[in-house]
């Protein structure tokens, strides 16, 4: 399992630990992002720094999604994976 940000249809933004299920692809662990928190920097800044103080996260629990709704994924470096599961978890 390793973290993932995850567009979806619609623009909805999602980062958690994700494993698949068939044609399912599930975040644990999840949160939806409502504001990145980033300055010109944008989506791609949360998967390598992890989320900024401006960051806001709603928690989520677990996500299912079918993997047609899937715009693109980003790999979360293992630093911004420390950030995240440190923010997640408060």
């Amino acid at each position: 399992m390793s973290m993932k940000i995850v567009v979806y249809q619609r623009g909805f933004v999602a980062v958690g630990n994700d494993e698949r299920e068939g044609p399912e692809l599930i975040l644990r662990n999840a949160a939806i992002v409502r504001r990145w928190g980033t300055t010109g920097k944008g989506l791609g800044w949360l998967a390598t720094d992890g989320p900024t103080p401006e960051t806001v996260a709603d928690k989520a629990g677990t996500i299912r999604a079918h993997e047609l709704t899937i715009i693109m994924t980003l790999d979360v470096s293992p630093a911004a994976e420390k950030a995240w599961e440190r923010r997640l978890s408060s």
